[in-house]
């Protein structure tokens, strides 16, 4: 019999459309053929929409209860030979993926521990602290709204505090507080929605609120590949400017832009942050999005995520010709991701909030948008009749928009423009 050839690549609950987009590009460039499997919950009941799963270009779909580990272990079992890769790239989804990694033993994953320390903010602050205290904020979890219990998490963390989720993404329910009565009622807020918020994002693990010290810089963020002994190759910085930067009450990630003007001992020094952040929570076989504050000249990280930052394939395919998708597959092969020296253009995303929440009655000034010279490609998520809510209560962008040009100072000519020009009407 003939052997079986090792060239399944899975994903866990979600294929997004781009990976397999990505997957294609480098079998086309390398002549290597690749099938990709979608492992599917089949208990969660989650619409196609809701899950993320796209089918078109999808090989393999392979459903199982994923609380059942004798179903797992046998609908598994024919592959375990053509298996070479398995990922998982949506933060809601990295429950599935530790429950799944029991049952592919002869992958390069990384460790389920490793994964519950990055999917959860307070485990992972703890392991920071006692790593290296230096690079993580104070925090504290937050158990209730009770006058008692808030005045502790004041006098422990300090104001100004961000509330936030241990397990959401996005800036969902993250608010920013500068006195007693901002935390009393954003914590009463968020306990409010808190469980159906989780619900919403497929989230499985116990909805918690935790408080941190809010640190006041510029926010950057960093993609990373690292290997099974722990090495670590980063992608360039993104420089990332949140709603609250630009006078909104709300944390969304509003721009993010790359490369940066940041000199290279600067980028070496986030890079290091990245290195002590990543190894004390023990994660290897992966890619990492680390979330940075720089503070003066000191970096501190906000957050680490086991997976792939957001518009981070488009944005690096943009800028640099990286292949984010497939490096994030090579590295859970054993293989070396791609990462070019030099970046030749510079380019953006944009995450576009309504200044107001309501039903959304007109989206104005995109087609002259279109028209810009660093337009590349609008993304619709919302459209009029929807609500506009936002992010720290729970609601997601009308629109994202990716620009891209040879020059840096056009691009960000191109981005005052929009600004000037898009304007989100709601009732």
């Amino acid at each position: 019999m003939a052997k079986a050839k090792k060239n399944i690549i899975a994903y866990v609950s979600k294929v997004p459309g781009e990976a397999i987009a990505d997957v294609r590009a480098y079998e086309r460039q390398t002549g290597e053929r690749y099938r990709i499997m979608l492992i599917e919950n089949s208990t969660r009941g989650l619409s196609k929409r809701q899950s993320g799963a796209r089918l078109d270009g999808v090989d393999i779909i392979l459903p199982v209860n994923f609380d059942d580990d004798s179903a797992l272990q046998e609908a598994l079992a024919p592959y375990q030979d053509q298996l070479c890769a398995i990922t998982s790239r949506a933060e809601s989804y990295l429950s599935d993926f530790i429950k799944i990694i029991p049952f592919v033993p002869y992958l390069q994953t990384p460790t389920p521990d490793s994964l519950r320390w990055a999917s959860d903010k307070r485990l992972m602050r703890r392991h920071f602290k006692v790593a290296d205290s230096s690079i993580t904020p104070k925090y504290t979890l937050v158990k209730d709204t009770s006058d008692t219990e808030l005045k502790r998490v004041a006098g422990r963390v300090g104001f100004p505090l961000i509330l936030k989720p241990t397990n959401l993404a996005q800036s969902l329910l993250v608010t920013v507080c500068h006195h007693h009565e901002e935390l009393h009622k954003a914590a009463k807020d968020a306990f409010k929605n808190i469980e159906n918020i989780y619900k919403e994002n497929g989230r499985t693990e116990k909805p918690r609120l935790i408080a941190e010290e809010y640190m006041d810089g510029l926010q950057y963020s960093i993609d990373a590949y690292v290997s099974a002994r722990g090495r670590i190759v980063c992608c360039p910085l993104v420089r990332v400017k949140t709603g609250h930067d630009i006078g909104r009450d709300d944390f969304f990630g509003y721009l993010q832009i790359t490369p940066t003007a940041l000199s290279a001992p600067t980028v070496r020094r986030a890079e290091e942050v990245v290195k002590r952040g990543v190894h004390a929570l023990g994660l290897r076989n992966t890619t990492v999005h680390v979330e940075l504050m720089r503070i003066d000249n000191v970096w501190k990280i906000i957050e680490i995520g086991a997976r792939v930052g957001g518009f981070r394939p488009q944005l690096h395919r943009l800028s640099c010709g990286i292949n984010h998708g497939m490096n994030d597959v090579l590295v859970r092969m054993g293989k070396q991701p791609k990462v070019p020296r030099r970046c030749k253009r510079f380019s953006a995303a944009i995450k576009y909030y309504a200044k107001e929440e309501g039903e959304i009655v007109s989206i104005l000034g995109l087609k002259k948008v279109e028209k810009l010279s660093s337009f590349y490609h609008v993304e619709m998520r919302k459209k009029r009749g929807d609500q506009s809510v936002f992010a720290k209560n729970g609601g997601g962008a009308v629109f994202v928009l990716y620009l891209v040009n040879d020059s840096r100072a056009e691009l960000l000519a191109d981005i005052r423009r929009v600004e000037a020009m898009v304007k989100v009407e709601v009732e």
